[in-house]
């Protein structure tokens, strides 16, 4: 094995096994806004209670995908050092900027969040959900803009120092919104709402099933259900955007989405099939002039293919036709799933009649994730041999001091530290679910006067007991 292949194998595994966590807390801290919105706002105790029980699984997720985003910077450092070199200027701007006004924010407010109960007003613990959700989203996108400029690279000039050749930035703002920062935020942030929703469905639909913390599981399902129809109604036409910007900057990554080989007019789009590079053939089911249609809104407009891109330029065909069209068909799937869940609910037999579609969402939260972990694959090994499109290539961005032992023996080891993560998260959340939110009654730590004014835990049991005394008297 050489060290290309290991440099690229560990930075593929430790991203993707990163990303299971930031679409949760961002989907997550959607949904926790929300409830404890309605919470703030009808004073309704089992909105404190479905809040106080998500914000303990968005804890969980946070920290795991704090621990686990660390390692990739390093990675820059030990395994891409002439990468790093090449755009440090460019990519450690946004990088910066990521953690002086995201991750601060996030985790400024997240203490507030997790132990401001009692400490803090209600309207200041509601500012604090709000400023957390916040922050993991503009942490994404301070990500996904670092991201994007390897895919449209704008605003910079090549200079030369020191025998070492780097790209520096001429216009901050013309790199933070490149040809595709915005349009691939937007595709992001939407994949992150659905898989938080699907987090939250699948944990509901398991307490209804068990019948089980069912007022607080049922408000959560349906809460959770229009966050996720809707995203994923959204989600295709945010996708049509994208693809039509990588059309005009990677028209041999959108070659490779649809296997086309060659360029040609009324070019179809494939909704399944497989592909052969060696042979320039794709066989499968295909909508005549739909990919002209969709890219240019006329049937008959020509689409460039891969024979107007070098050999050595081209993308794995295979292995990029089969992770976007898997992505899109995923996409479907819950647009379809969510609808017939919504009518369901909306004719008010989801919950005592429907208990087989309730089902399905248990296990259906591991499909989000593989969608994201998808798009993430398709959308970067689309755009190799490039590491920075039409710039530098994949291979001359590694580490001239590196070598594959090294690599492989990391790549090893981290494997060992992240399955051990895993099973880590995956018991801290099965407790958490097992014990589910708490009853109504039993939130002993806190209450409101009749004015609205938070009051602590001793006093809001004297209460209690005071007014039960009474009773019995």
């Amino acid at each position: 094995m050489d060290v290309e292949f290991l440099s690229r194998l560990q930075f593929a595994f430790t991203i993707m096994f990163h990303y299971i966590f930031p679409p949760f807390s961002i989907g997550m801290g959607l949904l926790l806004v929300v409830f404890e919105s309605f919470y703030f706002f009808t004073r309704q105790k089992v909105y404190e209670s479905i809040t106080r029980f998500w914000i303990k699984i968005f804890a969980a997720n946070f920290s795991l995908g704090v621990a686990t985003g660390i390692v990739m910077e390093f990675e820059f450092g030990t395994n891409w050092a002439s990468y790093s070199r090449f755009v440090g200027d460019i990519f450690g701007s946004p990088l910066a900027a990521e953690g002086i006004f995201a991750f601060f924010l996030e985790s400024g407010f997240l203490a507030i969040l997790l132990f401001g109960w009692d400490r803090v007003k209600p309207g200041l613990h509601l500012f604090a959900t709000c400023m957390v959700a916040l922050g993991s989203m503009m942490s994404a996108f301070w990500i996904v803009v670092a991201n994007s400029w390897q895919q449209t690279p704008v605003a910079y000039e090549i200079v030369q120092e020191a025998g070492y050749v780097r790209a520096v930035i001429t216009d901050f703002w013309a790199v933070v919104f490149n040809p595709s920062s915005m349009v691939r935020f937007a595709h992001v942030l939407v994949g992150a709402f659905i898989q938080g929703a699907f987090l939250v469905l699948s944990v509901s639909a398991f307490y209804l099933i068990k019948n089980r913390h069912v007022e607080a599981a049922q408000r959560s399902f349906t809460f959770a259900l229009i966050v996720a129809a809707v995203a994923s109604l959204v989600q295709p036409l945010i996708g049509h955007d994208h693809a039509k910007v990588v059309a005009e900057h990677q028209p041999a990554k959108l070659a490779a989405y649809e296997g086309l080989y060659e360029t040609e007019k009324s070019a179809p789009l494939y909704l399944l099939g497989w592909t052969d590079a060696e042979e320039r053939k794709t066989v499968g089911i295909a909508i005549p002039g739909m990919l002209s249609f969709l890219v240019h809104g006329d049937f008959t407009t020509e689409i460039a293919g891969l024979d107007q891109v070098p050999r050595e330029d081209w993308p794995p065909v295979q292995a990029v036709f089969q992770t976007y069209h898997a992505m899109v068909a995923l996409g479907m799937l819950f647009i379809g799933l969510t609808l017939l869940t919504l009518y369901f609910r909306w004719r008010s037999t989801l919950f005592d009649k429907q208990r087989w579609l309730l089902r399905l969402y248990i296990p259906a939260v591991v499909l989000p994730v593989l969608a994201n972990e998808l798009g993430w694959v398709s959308a970067e090994r689309g755009r190799q041999p490039w590491i920075v499109q039409g710039l530098l290539r994949t291979e001359e961005g590694l580490s001239k001091a590196v070598s594959a032992p090294e690599v492989l023996t990391s790549l090893i080891l981290f494997g060992i530290v992240y399955v051990l993560l895993f099973f880590v998260w995956t018991y801290v959340l099965n407790r958490e679910i097992q014990h589910g939110p708490a009853a109504h009654d039993d939130h002993l730590e806190s209450g409101y006067t009749q004015k609205g004014e938070r009051i602590g835990a001793v006093e809001h049991y004297v209460g209690k007991k005071g007014r039960h005394s009474h009773d019995e008297t």
